[in-house]
């Protein structure tokens, strides 16, 4: 009952200027694009720059069908699939390579080989080696992107405080306990760093994939737009595309960041 009436009384949050020049600030890239694009569109000629109501009208009718949608959710899924496998093997190798002097040595040219290695060159190999199918598809986008989550997880793994990891074995702490409570506090601005640069990776690289070797998705349909130079519907896709990215960068990776580096000081 107190909780009840502190919440009742509690004032409500007020919208401060700054937040909406932020907002401001941030539209405004996006407004000077779309009237850019509208200026552009009758010097190209519609087929070659269709107007942004022509590229809305196209999107609406393959929202109304359901194209749209499901090519959004395919997509979606194959990103959120090879994305975490990519972050689960790429940490744990990340970790033991910081670790482990051994398995550095072992897997340090492996590590360069993927880095340096066009992802045209992992994805049709891909195809070739295991099928056109999913396992594939998800594989090699988890291939391109493990090498960039190990090298990020292995510099945070030297980096760790060794006055921590002393301590933790005078106490005889258990190995999962001091992985837990020692040495993952200390490698998440690594993690999320990880994160970041990863999601951004991912999300192209599963659109080339889609575009060689599936058939739906947001890349399949894009790659068949281009096949019919149907470019009111390549943006028709391409848009809400970037527009779930945006929408997933400023509802989950940023939350995420600021929360994990709560601690930290901000400049004033």
């Amino acid at each position: 009952m107190r909780k009840l009436i502190i919440k009742a009384i509690k004032p409500a949050p007020v919208w401060r200027p700054g937040k909406t020049r932020d907002l401001l600030l941030r539209l405004m890239p996006l407004a000077l694009l779309l009237l850019l694009w509208q200026w552009l569109s009758p010097m190209a000629g519609a087929r070659a720059l269709p107007s942004p109501l022509a590229v809305l009208s196209v999107m609406g009718a393959e929202a109304r069908s359901g194209r749209l949608l499901f090519a959004l959710a395919v997509t979606l899924a194959r990103v959120a699939a090879s994305f975490a496998l990519a972050m689960v093997l790429g940490t744990v190798l990340g970790i033991a390579m910081g670790r482990n002097k051994t398995i550095d040595r072992l897997f340090d040219p492996l590590l360069v080989v993927l880095l340096n290695l066009p992802a045209l060159v992992v994805i049709v190999l891909a195809y070739i080696w295991i099928g056109l199918n999913e396992a594939a598809a998800i594989g090699a986008v988890a291939l391109n992107k493990l090498p960039n989550t190990a090298v990020t997880l292995r510099e945070g793994t030297r980096a760790l405080d060794k006055n921590l990891d002393e301590m933790a074995r005078v106490f005889c702490l258990p190995g999962g306990a001091k992985l837990r409570h020692v040495v993952l506090p200390q490698l998440v601005p690594y993690l999320a760093a990880a994160m970041r640069t990863g999601l951004s990776l991912v999300w192209k690289i599963v659109l080339i994939v889609e575009l060689l070797g599936r058939s739906n998705g947001v890349g399949f349909e894009i790659g068949t737009a281009f096949q019919l130079f149907d470019v009111a519907r390549l943006l028709a896709y391409a848009l809400p595309f970037v527009g779930l990215m945006l929408t997933i960068e400023a509802l989950i990776v940023q939350p995420f960041e600021r929360h994990i580096s709560r601690w930290r000081p901000h400049a004033a």
